[in-house]
């Protein structure tokens, strides 16, 4: 219970007719006369806001909530008591997240329902939880306000930004890709696995031509082939201190972590089986599955992952992958590796590559790259300049390494990783090689 400014309002006015008595004396009966009348009212008012308000609150929601995007909720509430309430409505939201619209002043009728919209931003995934929803209620003069709290526990999942993904699952997974900018890879005629024999058409590659059949049936006839199906994607994801690292504002965990959802997404439309092991302070593994449903249990089991202050140990969880993965695979790994780390990367694929086919996108400061092309007029701007030059080109070799050792290496940076990934995706499967 607190008093309200036009209770302090009043009392001001009390204080300073009583300072004008001392120099009035004949206002002293006015003063006691108003003061009666102050307290009487004041006192009056405060029984109107006595009792608690007979309103119900119930909060509406998604349980599954995107990371970084404005999500609406509402508060449904109803007032099945005889006053009209004049009432202010906060939510006691996840800490981690951002609102707008709140707190709202509006007055509930007897008998009335009213729906509060505000909008919330969440910034962190995992699970995230909503307390109680506090009242603000003014008395019927509006010289006191009273708070209650309604005890409205919600809990919900703050996902990884799913909400690219969602979107492309209204196309085909050609359209979907080249919507992205990623490039149209033709399946027919140059894939792995062969399909059926047809007529030649307008635009078919001579290789395609069986002329056996042609002989026979006295007509061009061609081999139609389509992506080897039922591959093994496995992604290596780095949770290790390096990728917190971040660009925008975005850390690269979270850019990885949409790239890979991306590309198995895409792997499991052309009929792939993907899996995930984490590494670097998170130990998770998820064996290879394959159906559009994977896409869900993967944000089941990653939606809560964070990067952790400790370092990646590349040896260890290549010789957990040779345990769990027997079967040749398409490996991808997610990190963000310094030249320092070569001998253990080193490792990695000595153990690895006899078995699996390797990708490994290293992930680049966006910053590092405007470093270099910023011109010099100072002694500071040229130590910078120098040492970024000598950190790219350790980078330059370090990347060298993995090819010599075959690898396909992709120094990119976060915002690029998406789609040099579905290019990289792609292109493998259209050579053979896995």
């Amino acid at each position: 219970m607190r008093p309200a400014g036009k209770l302090i309002y009043l009392l001001i006015g009390l204080s300073l007719l009583a300072l004008a008595v001392a120099f009035y004396p004949e206002l002293e009966r006015v003063l006691l006369g108003a003061a009666i009348v102050v307290a009487v009212i004041t006192l009056l008012d405060l029984i109107s806001v006595w009792g608690r308000p007979q309103m119900e609150i119930e909060r509406r929601l998604s349980l599954n909530l995107p990371l970084s995007v404005w999500s609406r909720v509402t508060l449904k509430t109803h007032n099945h008591g005889h006053h009209t309430y004049t009432l202010t409505l906060f939510d006691h939201h996840p800490q981690e997240a951002k609102i707008k619209d709140l707190p709202q002043r509006f007055k509930l009728s007897p008998g009335q329902f009213a729906d509060i919209h505000y909008q919330i931003f969440p910034m962190r995934r995992g699970d995230a939880h909503f307390k109680g929803v506090e009242v603000e209620q003014r008395s019927r003069l509006g010289l006191w306000r009273r708070y209650w709290l309604f005890p409205l526990e919600s809990a919900v999942k703050v996902y990884p930004n799913f909400a690219e993904v969602s979107r492309f699952g209204l196309l085909s997974i050609d359209n979907q890709l080249a919507q992205l900018g990623v490039r149209r890879q033709q399946q027919r005629g140059e894939g792995l696995d062969f399909r059926q024999l047809r007529e030649h058409r307008q635009g078919d590659n001579l290789r395609q031509i069986d002329w056996k059949a042609t002989a026979r049936l006295r007509k061009l006839i061609s081999r139609e082939y389509q992506v080897e199906r039922d591959q093994q994607l496995v992604f290596l994801l780095d949770c290790s201190r390096r990728m917190r690292s971040e660009d925008d504002g975005i850390n690269h965990f979270d850019q990885a972590l949409n790239a890979m959802l991306l590309l198995s997404y895409a792997a499991l439309r052309q009929g792939d089986s993907v899996g995930f092991i984490t590494f670097g302070g998170q130990q998770r593994y998820f064996a290879p599955q394959k159906g559009q449903q994977v896409v869900n249990k993967i944000l089941n089991k990653v939606y809560d992952l964070e990067a952790t202050h400790h370092t990646a140990d590349y040896s260890a969880v290549a010789r957990e992958l040779l345990i769990r993965q027997r079967k040749r695979s398409l490996v991808v790994v997610l990190t963000n590796m310094r030249d320092e780390e070569q001998d253990e990367l080193s490792i990695m694929l000595r153990l690895l590559r006899g078995r699996h086919l390797m990708v490994i996108a290293n992930l680049r400061e966006a910053v590092l790259d405007g470093i270099s092309h910023v011109s010099v007029n100072s002694f500071e701007q040229a130590l910078r300049y120098a040492t970024n030059e000598e950190y790219q080109l350790r980078r330059q070799q370090t990347n060298a390494l993995m090819t010599r050792m075959g690898a396909l290496a992709l120094d990119v940076t976060a915002a690029q990783l998406p789609i040099s990934l579905v290019n990289s995706y792609l292109d493998i499967k259209r050579s053979g090689r896995l």
